[in-house]
C-alpha cells in the first residue's frame, strides 16, 4: 500500500490466464452462463477449504447467487433496513411491564429492532390479519391483556422495495469501463437504499453517473451491487454495470478469493496492542440477542467468520501501547466482521460506538492533538484500502489501492506523535 496520507486511489491491470487454461475465446465469453460458480472458479482442494462458497448462506437455486439481496451479508455491510420479513418471537419475563398486546409487543420490538421496528398502528393491523400468536395461538384482539411468561410471535411481512431515483452526487471514480465501475467511497455514504436511507446513496449516485451505460441487471436498469461497505467505512468498491459483469463478479465474491484473483485488505486503527505480528480470529458470528441491529460472536451456531490481521505499527511507548495500526484480510464476509472480531479480542476500532463504547474513556487520556482528533472523529477507524479482482469480461487482473482519507490519515499521524 502506497503511503498513509492524502486522498487518492490508484489502480493497475495485468493480463494472463489465472483460471488454469479456461477457454476465453469470444465464443466462450459470450456463451450463456449456467449459474454455476464452478464454471469459472473451481472448488478449492480439501486442504484449502472443505466448504467452498458456503459463507454467503445462499439458499434456493443457483440464480440467487446473482441477486443483490443474496450478497447482503458482506463485510462491514450496513444493517439499516435489514429488518425484512420474518418471524420474531419474544417472551415476557417476570418484572417486565405488561398490558395490552399491541403496547407490549411494540415496546419489545423497539428494544429488539430499534428505529426499524413497526409502529403500534402497524402491529394492530398485523394482529387483525392473524400474524400474531400468543403461546402458540393466533390472536385477533390487540387489546388482549398480556402477563408475565407469555410467549409472543409476530410474522413481519417483507417491506415493499422502492425504486431508487438518480441523484447528482459527486463520486470519486477510480476506474470505469463498459462493464463495471470502481468507486473510492467516502465515509458517510450509504451504499444501497434501505429503511431510513431512501435517497442520497451510492446507488442513487450511480444511476445518475452511469445513465444509459447501465444495460440492466436482471432486466432492470440498475447498478449491480456485489459487495458493500458500512456507511461510515471508507474505501474501494466495485459495481457491475451489466448482467454479465454482475454474474462474474458475484461468483468471485462468493468464492472470497479462495481460488481466484479476488483480494481485499482493510486498514484499521484499534485500541491497545494485539499480538505481535498478527494473528487469526476464527469466531462464528450471529445477530446479537440484545440488539438485532448488531452482530456478536455466537456461543453456539452462527455463521463461520475468519479474520486474519497483521500489526503494521504500534503507537505509544511502554509495555502497553495505546493503539495499533493493523491490516485485515477476510476469509469470510460477515456484517461488521472486522469490528466485532477486533472487539472480541479486546481491541475494538477507535471511534466505534457500537462495539467499542467501553473504550470511550481512553480518548480522555490521550495527549493533544490525538485527544481532540479522536474525540471529534465520529466513526469507526476503518478503510477498505486494497481491491483486486479478475475482470469478468476481459480476464485481466485489476488491482487498486486507496490511501487513507484525510480524517483517518490525520488521526493516525496524531497517534504516531504520541511519545
Amino acid at each position: 500500500m502506497s503511503g498513509m496520507g492524502g486522498r487518492k486511489a490508484s489502480g493497475r491491470k495485468t493480463s494472463g490466464d489465472t483460471t488454469g487454461g479456461e477457454d476465453r475465446s469470444p465464443a466462450a465469453l459470450d456463451a450463456p452462463y449456467d449459474g454455476s460458480t464452478e464454471a469459472r472458479y473451481p472448488a478449492p482442494t480439501a486442504e484449502e477449504d472443505a466448504t467452498p462458497a458456503a459463507d454467503l448462506d445462499l439458499t434456493g437455486d443457483a440464480e440467487n447467487l446473482f441477486d443483490d439481496e443474496a450478497l447482503l451479508d458482506d463485510e462491514e455491510a450496513e444493517v439499516g433496513g435489514e429488518v425484512a420479513g420474518g418471524l420474531i418471537e419474544t417472551v415476557i419475563e417476570d418484572g417486565t411491564p405488561t398490558g395490552r398486546l399491541d403496547a407490549v409487543l411494540a415496546a419489545r420490538l423497539v428494544e429488539a429492532l430499534g428505529p426499524e421496528a413497526p409502529s403500534r398502528a402497524r402491529l394492530q393491523a398485523l394482529v387483525k390479519a392473524g400474524k400474531v400468536t400468543v403461546d402458540g395461538r393466533i390472536v385477533h384482539e390487540s387489546s388482549r391483556k398480556i402477563g408475565a411468561g407469555a410467549r409472543i410471535a409476530v410474522e413481519l411481512p417483507p417491506p415493499e422495495p422502492a425504486t431508487p431515483e438518480p441523484e447528482a452526487i459527486p463520486l470519486d471514480v477510480v476506474y470505469e469501463d463498459e462493464a463495471l465501475i470502481v468507486i473510492d467511497k467516502p465515509a458517510g455514504l450509504v451504499v444501497h437504499p434501505a429503511a431510513g436511507h431512501a435517497r442520497g446513496t451510492l446507488v442513487n449516485a450511480l444511476l445518475h453517473h452511469c445513465g444509459d451505460d447501465l444495460s440492466g441487471i436482471g432486466g432492470v436498469r440498475r447498478p449491480g451491487i456485489v459487495h458493500r461497505l458500512d456507511k461510515d467505512t471508507s474505501g474501494l468498491l466495485v459495481v457491475a454495470k451489466t448482467d454479465r459483469a454482475h454474474r462474474g463478479l458475484a461468483a468471485q465474491f462468493a468464492d472470497h478469493g479462495r481460488t481466484g484473483a479476488l483480494e481485499r485488505a482493510y486498514i484499521a486503527l484499534v485500541w491497545g496492542a494485539p499480538r505481535a505480528g498478527g494473528g487469526t480470529i476464527d469466531a462464528p458470528l450471529a445477530r446479537s440477542t440484545a440488539n438485532r441491529q448488531r452482530r456478536a460472536v455466537a456461543r453456539s451456531g452462527g455463521k463461520e467468520a475468519v479474520t486474519h490481521y497483521t500489526v503494521l505499527e504500534r503507537f505509544g511507548s511502554g509495555d502497553e501501547p495505546i493503539a495499533s495500526l493493523i491490516e485485515c484480510r477476510l476469509e469470510t464476509g460477515r456484517t461488521h466482521q472486522i469490528r466485532v472480531h477486533m472487539a472480541h479480542i479486546g481491541h475494538p476500532l477507535v471511534g466505534d460506538e457500537e462495539y467499542g463504547a467501553g473504550f470511550r474513556t481512553k480518548v480522555n487520556r490521550l495527549p493533544e492533538p490525538a485527544h481532540s482528533l479522536a474525540a471529534a472523529f465520529g466513526r469507526q477507524a476503518l478503510h477498505a484500502a486494497v481491491l483486486a479482482f479478475e475482470h469478468p469480461v476481459t480476464g485481466e487482473i485489476l488491482e487498486f489501492e486507496s490511501d487513507l482519507p484525510d480524517d483517518l490519515a490525520a488521526l493516525v499521524e496524531a497517534f504516531r506523535a504520541i511519545p
